[in-house]
């Protein structure tokens, strides 16, 4: 039984769409940020499997920079500074709050933890009003080391007072999910839209369209209510 409840940052409790209207304003086409996105994402998993680690808001900066790049567009360094600070004031998707709420009320306790710097994932948390539903903001820069590799997890495991077979991570990336179950801990996957799980990893005991269906599902598993 998992009683701790550490949920990823970004997608899962907050919306990237806020950042669409600079995407638009830069490349002329809201779809670039899916484009700057899975770049990212190439990158730090470069960084991952070769060793390296690098800050990652350094690595969505050369992100954005490949993608302008590869598409002809002349990037400021002021367009890049307005979209990389667009994180810090991401909006809680629209279910975010209420199924926190029932999930702390519920006696279960709860944590983020994200791949950005401390400073960004407190600025992301404060700004979106959801601190006073966590116990701890942890960052994956702590443990110098990103998810899906397994030292995030056992960091948050280690800070949070409690083995990693009793944290349970939420998140709507189907990397992190398998990160979190190959690390040891429990799962919960946020089936947002263009979401899906890999096949070829375990398939969590939780999955839901959105977390509020998550949430009932956690509350079924952990409480049985």
């Amino acid at each position: 039984m998992a009683r701790v409840c550490v949920f990823d940052v970004n997608e899962t409790l907050l919306d990237l769409g806020a950042l669409d209207p600079q995407f638009e304003r830069v490349f002329g086409d809201t779809s670039t940020r899916q484009a700057w996105f899975g770049q990212f994402l190439a990158l730090w998993l470069t960084e991952l499997v070769t060793g390296e680690y690098t800050p990652f808001g350094t690595i969505g900066g050369s992100a954005l920079e490949m993608v302008a790049e590869r598409q002809g567009v002349a990037l400021s360094d002021e367009d890049k500074q307005q979209i990389l600070g667009g994180l810090q004031e991401l909006p809680p998707h629209p279910e975010v709050e209420e199924s926190l709420g029932r999930l702390r009320d519920a006696g279960i306790r709860l944590a983020a933890l994200t791949n950005s710097t401390q400073q960004v994932a407190d600025a992301q948390i404060d700004n979106s009003g959801l601190r006073d539903y966590f116990d701890q903001v942890l960052s994956a820069d702590t443990a110098q080391s990103l998810k899906p590799a397994p030292a995030p997890y056992r960091m948050a495991a280690e800070s949070l007072g409690v083995e990693v077979g009793e944290v349970r991570l939420v998140a709507a990336h189907a990397w992190d999910v398998a990160g979190a179950l190959r690390a040891g801990c429990a799962a919960a996957f946020v089936a947002r839209p263009g979401m899906v799980l890999n096949p070829l990893a375990q398939r969590p005991d939780v999955v839901g369209a959105d977390l509020r269906e998550v949430a009932d599902r956690i509350l079924e598993v952990e409480t049985g209510s």
